[in-house]
């Protein structure tokens, strides 16, 4: 499939999905997202969350409970792919526009285990290259379930956060927003990690 087909085909997915937040049961078909894009679906649930917000401001840290709940849920899905499928996925997967995300994800496991599933969960990279990572390297399942919680949780409730207090600007920038936001969160994170391996090690 060529570069812009893949394109036209990813923006119809992402139009699609910002029409689901009108749907009547779009809490439901918001959870089912949430739970799919940590493990198979190309979508972030974020294209959705953001106009549901908008249109219910109340119900917005609900709308981010429910995408943590059931991202974690899936990243647990994706993890157990990992697991327990990887040896039939692994031709797809070195083959896909992943397999350089995944090597990436697989190296850095080995080296920071709790904090980077916790940061994966605040980057622009698929989170489903992490979850199934994670259960390819056999990381333990509590510090997975855990830093899941905390990096979903903390993206989700960003989201919501922005939207309650600026509305449809946030929401024409949401994606900006909080690429740069995860990122700068990453780097922090990890600049403290190096600081206090250094001072540890000088001491």
């Amino acid at each position: 499939m060529s570069d812009e087909k893949s394109h036209s085909l990813l923006s119809g997915l992402y139009d699609r999905v910002i029409s689901w937040s009108g749907h009547p049961r779009a809490p439901q078909i918001l959870s089912g997202l949430s739970f799919a894009e940590s493990s198979f679906f190309p979508v972030p649930p974020d294209v959705m969350l953001a106009p549901m917000c908008v249109a219910q401001p109340r119900k917005s840290w609900v709308f981010a409970l429910n995408c943590t709940l059931s991202s974690v849920a899936g990243g647990l899905f994706g993890y157990l792919i990992g697991r327990l499928a990887f040896d039939s996925l692994q031709p797809w997967l070195i083959q896909s526009a992943y397999a350089g995300s995944f090597e990436q994800a697989m190296s850095a496991f080995e080296a920071w285990g709790f904090w980077y599933i916790l940061l994966a969960g605040f980057t622009p990279i698929p989170y489903k290259v992490f979850t199934i990572s994670a259960g390819v390297v056999g990381m333990p399942v509590v510090p997975f379930l855990a830093g899941s919680l905390v990096g979903r949780g903390g993206r989700f409730f960003l989201v919501a956060a922005l939207l309650r207090l600026l509305g449809d600007d946030a929401a024409a920038r949401l994606r900006v927003w909080v690429d740069r936001i995860g990122w700068a969160v990453m780097v922090i994170v990890v600049l403290g990690l190096v600081a206090w391996y250094w001072w540890g090690h000088s001491s």
